[in-house]
C-alpha cells in the first residue's frame, strides 16, 4: 500500500477486464490514474465506478498520443508510469497461417505492435520532465511459445517483447532513467479470452465452449486460470521504486505453462538422442 502515491499513472485500454483490474490496482497503491479506451461509454462508466480521468482514445492514431499524454498531464500533473494494455485478439477466422487474412494481420498489428511503439515513443518527453518513468507493456505467453491457431496474435506479442528490450536498452545508454519491462500472462479468464478467443477455438475444433475451457485449465501446471489481480500485483510492483534496477525484463505470469512447455521439449530431445544413440552404437 501506498509504493505509488504521488506517481500519475496512464493504462490503456482500461475500460474493462486486465485494463481495469491493472488500474484499480496502480490506484489502490496510491497512484493518480488515468485510462484511456476506443470505448467511449465503457471508459466513463469505469472512470466514475473507480475514481479514474478517462481519455477516449484509438492507440493506433498516431497524432492523439501527444495530446492525450498532454491532457493527462495537465490534469494530474507529470507521467510517471504508462501501462500499454489494449490490444486485439482479431476475429475467430484470423487463426492459422494458412487461413490468416492479410488485412487482419495488418489490424491485429496495428493495435498491438504499433500502438505500443507509438505510446512509447510519445511518453519519452513527458517522463523525461517527471525526471524518469517506468513503462509497462502488455505481451503474452502467446509471444514466447508458438501459436498456429493464433499466429497473428502470437507474432504481435513476441514483437511487443522485442520492441521492450529495445527500448529498455535505449533508455539505459541515453541515461534517461526511464524503465521498460513487458509482463507475459497466461490464460487469463477475461470477456475478451472467452468472446475472441475461446468460443471461435472451441468451433475449429468441434467441441463445446466448456470443453475448451476444461482443457485449458487442465494444461496449466498449478491448476488454475491466472486472475487479472495476479497480473496487476506483477505491474504496480514494475511500476515502483521497488524495481528500480529491473529494465527490459520479461515476467511470465502463467501458473507455469511456459516452463511445462520448454521442459516437455528439452525432454522430448534427450529421448530422440538417447534413442539414435542406441541405435547408431549398439548399446546404451
Amino acid at each position: 500500500m501506498g509504493r505509488l502515491t504521488s506517481k500519475v499513472a496512464l493504462i490503456t485500454g482500461g475500460g474493462s477486464g486486465l485494463g481495469k483490474a491493472i488500474a484499480q490496482r496502480l490506484r489502490a497503491d496510491g497512484a493518480n490514474v488515468v485510462i484511456t479506451d476506443v470505448r467511449r461509454e465503457c471508459g466513463r462508466e469505469t472512470a466514475a465506478e473507480c475514481g479514474f480521468i478517462f481519455i477516449e482514445q484509438d492507440v493506433c492514431d498516431e497524432a492523439l498520443w501527444p495530446t492525450v499524454l498532454r491532457q493527462a498531464e495537465e490534469r494530474c500533473g507529470a507521467l510517471h508510469i504508462l501501462v500499454n494494455n489494449a490490444g486485439v485478439l482479431g476475429p475467430p477466422e484470423a487463426i492459422n497461417p494458412e487461413q490468416t487474412q492479410l488485412s487482419d494481420w495488418k489490424k491485429i498489428f496495428a493495435v498491438n505492435v504499433e500502438g505500443v511503439f507509438l505510446g512509447c515513443r510519445a511518453a519519452f518527453p513527458f517522463m523525461r520532465r517527471a525526471g524518469g518513468g517506468s513503462i509497462i507493456n502488455m505481451s503474452s505467453i502467446a509471444g514466447l511459445l508458438a501459436t498456429p491457431y493464433a499466429t497473428a496474435y502470437g507474432a504481435s506479442k513476441a514483437a511487443v517483447r522485442q520492441l521492450t528490450k529495445s527500448i529498455a536498452q535505449y533508455c539505459a545508454q541515453e541515461k534517461l532513467n526511464i524503465r521498460c519491462n513487458s509482463v507475459h500472462p497466461g490464460n487469463v479468464r477475461t470477456p475478451m479470452w472467452d468472446e475472441q478467443y475461446a468460443e471461435g477455438a472451441a468451433r475449429s475444433r468441434g467441441i463445446s465452449l466448456e470443453e475448451f475451457i476444461a482443457e485449458a485449465q487442465g494444461r496449466i501446471p498449478m491448476g488454475d486460470f491466472t486472475l487479472p489481480s495476479d497480473i496487476a500485483a506483477i505491474v504496480s510492483f514494475l511500476a515502483s521504486d521497488e524495481a528500480r534496477h529491473i529494465t527490459g525484463a520479461k515476467l511470465i505470469v502463467d501458473g507455469g505453462i511456459v516452463n511445462c512447455d520448454t521442459y516437455r521439449m528439452l525432454t522430448q530431445k534427450t529421448a530422440t538422442v538417447r534413442s539414435i544413440s542406441v541405435g547408431d552404437s549398439g548399446r546404451i
